[in-house]
């Protein structure tokens, strides 16, 4: 092992502190059962929780003292660290951090921090607490891994561990509901990784390398220069390196996609949030994601940068999961539901900057930092609008709107940090959403704008003229989709009453919702969000220009005008659009009047669900008949062969002086004693008179002969039910597996 010994430390220090956080929360469900008469000392508090806390804070705390150097001395390299264990599952441990691996491990860190010190009341009196603690700093630990790793082999080591290190959040109540979304979100873990191994597999094979600093040489070199990534996708498709390049790369998209929530992958998405625990969906949604864009983001800025064809397929990929997770949100009745699906739309806006950077190559930089920015704000805006989802759940253990409705009336620390995520990913100005939507728009006007002097050249229909004009629009409409939903949830939790009079007074009535701590996590993640908006130039680019190498952008030499007309111009539209779905959609087609008020009703077709109406039929039904079928006619086409084989070439040929039963041993060993006993005891003259078949059967149960072969045949029918049975197979696969350790260990 050789390198910066810190790195393994921050992966390492979670997995140590799941242990330790584990058996605490043992030790305390031990004390709970003892007298209640014995001494304070036996009857810890909260020992579990509190392990998790001081070790997600230590983690923060290290984090922060490698990131404020580099952040406040405005490096672009960033921190320069790196490690390696050569002998770690064959191919290595690699581990570097740059300024976006800082950055992004602090934003994780910091999540971490504040959710557990939410969950230490949300969790109270919670089953399966030990359970919860352990996986959650297990996940921290992987997730680490993940944004530090220096080569794909390593990330994905560590995205498998944090696939099933994280589905325990998602089944955590152990209800029906929980578990069939956990077997959704590992069915789509698993799939994804198979896949992406496969697109590892191409990778490797074709540049010889994962290593993520080496992947743009080496996809150069393989392919034959950079021209190659500039032509048509026609044109660069006849190269067969170029091909499997592609090929390889979509498969690894395919697996990172899955867990960032891309369309048509997002489906676990909607299912799991509602069902997880509150701070486990705003880490799945806020930083797991992220971790699926950490791959993509490689894939794009690394190995196909500046590829247009690429460019126009996360583009394409970008504008459908933005679009339809938004719908999604827009007509969803359940709170947490809501958000996920948020998130969902939110993963597409992040994608758009991704693609237009492969579409504008060198001069995408405002796209690319825009898709940085908006994951940081993403990731923060989410931490707080979980975590005050799960204030609602905590006291209700509800989160239909119908029935949460008025629930925030009167509460201000809940309604001022709910109201700072809704401006947040709403894009209002002054906010941390409005600097990342701002740059992602530019990016697609400026690609308008270069289109129409002819400066670049479309390459495919979908990113000619009048299609990037449908994508601005698009775009558009889906923030003010956004704004629509958000002011929905808002004025239902902290405006409007519940239409049950007696509900409604007994939410007013509520003055204690939430501790201290629970306050403190929620806070500190909401006044982050409009530091982020009022300083976009001092604070929020600094960001962007630590990740610039990272990400294979140049640092642009003039500032934005973020608070330009033309840039005010995109979020007023948004907001207008929002304003007007709001009023037209949600309050009047969604709304349905009764004498005690207006009722929210959920216009979404029920059949309309592409796990229900597509995968779940197609994986469980469909493949099943067709490969059941296939693998019946290879059967039996097998088996005619056999028989015709049998008849024809390999026919049965009589064995000359074939023995009755036993074998050759038995035979030869029985046949003395036979003999002997024979000689003295000659059979009489009449039984000899029989015929030779009959005379046998009476006189073969006195033989030797016929006594070893009954126990030849009795040792060998226990011989074979011994080596059909699983224990004895599970039996001599722990003696090879002991056998190989005692040859290492020898």
């Amino acid at each position: 092992m050789t390198g910066d010994f810190s790195l393994l430390i921050f992966v390492l220090l979670p997995f140590a502190g799941a242990l330790l956080a584990w058996a605490a929360e043992r030790i305390k469900t031990e004390s709970d059962k003892a007298p209640k008469t014995a001494p304070a000392a036996v009857r810890l508090s909260d020992p579990g929780m509190l392990t998790a806390l001081i070790t997600a804070g230590l983690v923060l705390a290290g984090l922060l003292a490698v990131f404020l150097p580099v952040f406040l001395s405005g490096q672009i390299r960033g921190a320069g660290l790196s490690f390696s264990w050569d002998g770690f599952c064959a191919l290595g441990m690699h581990l570097c951090m740059d300024g976006f691996r800082a950055l992004y491990c602090l934003v994780a860190a910091f999540m971490w921090t504040m959710s557990i010190l939410f969950s230490m009341e949300y969790m109270k009196g919670e089953h399966n607490r030990g359970r919860y603690l352990f996986f959650t700093l297990t996940t921290l630990g992987s997730t680490l891994g993940v944004f530090l790793s220096a080569d794909l082999y390593t990330a994905f080591i560590f995205f498998e561990i944090m696939s099933f290190t994280s589905y325990t959040w998602v089944a955590q109540e152990e209800t029906e509901d929980a578990l069939r979304a956990a077997g959704t979100y590992l069915a789509v873990a698993v799939i994804g990784g198979l896949v992406m191994l496969m697109g590892l597999f191409l990778l490797y094979a074709q540049l010889g390398t994962l290593e993520i600093d080496g992947l743009y040489d080496a996809a150069r070199r393989a392919v034959g220069g950079e021209a190659v990534f500039g032509a048509a996708f026609s044109e660069a498709w006849q190269n067969p390196s170029y091909r499997l390049l592609f090929i390889g790369a979509a498969c690894v998209l395919f697996g990172y996609g899955a867990k960032a929530g891309v369309f048509p992958l997002h489906i676990w998405l909607p299912k799991a949030h509602p069902v997880a625990p509150a701070p486990a969906s705003a880490l799945l949604s806020g930083i797991l994601t992220k971790a699926g864009i950490f791959g993509v983001l490689v894939i794009s800025c690394q190995l196909l940068f500046g590829d247009g064809a690429w460019g126009t397929l996360i583009l394409f990929l970008g504008v459908l999961t933005m679009f339809i997770g938004a719908l999604l949100a827009l007509f969803s009745m359940n709170l947490k539901r809501t958000l996920a699906c948020s998130s969902v739309s939110q993963i597409g806006f992040i994608l758009v900057g991704i693609g237009m950077q492969g579409l504008l190559g060198g001069e995408g930089a405002a796209a690319i930092r825009g898709s940085l920015l908006h994951m940081v704000n993403h990731s923060l805006i989410k931490l707080v609008l979980f975590m005050a989802a799960g204030v609602v759940f905590m006291n209700l253990h509800e989160l239909d709107l119908n029935k949460i409705r008025g629930f925030g009336r009167g509460k201000r620390c809940l309604q001022f940090c709910f109201l700072m995520g809704a401006l947040g990913i709403g894009g209002v100005p002054l906010w941390n959403g409005y600097i990342s939507k701002t740059l992602l728009h530019e990016s697609i006007v400026e690609y308008r704008h270069l289109l129409a002097e002819g400066a670049v050249t479309s390459l495919s229909v979908l990113t000619g003229g009048p299609a990037m004009a449908a994508v601005e629009w698009v775009f558009l409409i889906s923030g003010g989709m956004t704004v629509a939903y958000m002011l929905k949830l808002y004025l239902c939790l902290f405006v409007e009453k519940n239409t049950d009079a007696a509900l409604q007074a007994r939410y007013d009535g509520m003055k204690r919702y939430m501790n201290r701590a629970s306050c403190a996590a929620l806070m500190a993640g909401a006044l982050l969000l409009p530091v982020l908006g009022l300083f976009p130039h001092g604070v929020t680019e600094r960001l962007a220009d630590m990740s610039s190498v990272f990400l294979h952008a140049q640092v642009p030499e003039e500032k934005v005008a973020y608070f330009s007309l033309a840039n005010l111009k995109g979020a007023g539209i948004s907001l207008a659009i929002g304003l007007l779905l709001y009023l037209t959609v949600v309050r009047r087609w969604m709304g349905k009047r009764e004498t005690a008020g207006v009722v929210y009703v959920d216009r979404w077709p029920a059949w309309l669900d592409l796990e229900n109406l597509v995968y779940r039929p197609l994986l469980l039904t469909v493949l099943p008949v067709i490969c059941g079928t296939v693998c019946r006619i290879c059967d039996r086409l097998m088996d005619s062969l056999i028989v015709l084989l049998r008849k024809t070439v390999y026919r049965d040929s009589k064995i000359p002086h074939e023995l009755r039963e036993g074998n050759q041993l038995t035979h030869f060993l029985g046949s003395i004693p036979d003999a002997v006993t024979g000689y003295f005891n000659p059979p009489d003259a009449t039984a000899r008179e029989q015929e030779e078949d009959d005379w046998l059967r009476q006189n073969l149960e006195g033989k030797y002969e016929h006594r070893l072969a009954m126990t030849y045949d009795d040792l060998m029918e226990n011989s074979t039910i011994i080596g059909r049975s699983l224990s004895f197979g599970l039996f001599l696969a722990c003696l090879g597996l002991l056998l190989t350790l005692v040859y290492m260990l020898i």
